[in-house]
C-alpha cells in the first residue's frame, strides 16, 4: 500500500523511499527488527545504543504510519507492545541490503556485517 507522505513532492521512487527512511535511527530499527523478528521497545533501545526513549518513540510511530512497521499492543499487567516488520518493511530491508554491502565494501574496507 503506497502510502505517499508528501503527495506531488517525489521526483522519482527512491526520492519517495528516502522520504520513508529519512531519519537518524530509522534504518537502524529496521535492521534491528529484520535480525530479530519481533522486538518490545526496551529491546530495541538497547540494541540501538545512544537513541533516546522520545527519538526511537516518534521514529517508530512514523515508520508504523508508513507501513512498514506493526506495533501490537496486549492487553497484560504491565502492558506489553512488541513490534515487527510488516510485509513492506522485510522488501524494504530487501531494497537496503545492497546498499548495506556497498557500505561494508567501500566505507567499511570489508568488514563483515554483525551479527
Amino acid at each position: 500500500m503506497p502510502v505517499g507522505r508528501r503527495p506531488g513532492a517525489y521526483m522519482c521512487g527512491t526520492d519517495a523511499a528516502m522520504d520513508i527512511i529519512d531519519g537518524k535511527w530509522k534504518v537502524s530499527i529496521l535492521w534491528v527488527l529484520g535480525e530479530c523478528g519481533t522486538c518490545r521497545f526496551g529491546e530495541l533501545r538497547r540494541q540501538l545504543p545512544g537513541v533516546t526513549e522520545k527519538v526511537l518513540a516518534a521514529q517508530l510511530r512514523e515508520l508504523e504510519a508508513d507501513g512498514v512497521v506493526h506495533r501490537e499492543e496486549y492487553d497484560e499487567v504491565p502492558p506489553r507492545v512488541e513490534y515487527t516488520l510488516t510485509q513492506s518493511g522485510l522488501q524494504l530491508n530487501e531494497a537496503l541490503e545492497p546498499l548495506g554491502s556497498w557500505g561494508r565494501r567501500h566505507v567499511l574496507g570489508g568488514a563483515p556485517a554483525p551479527h
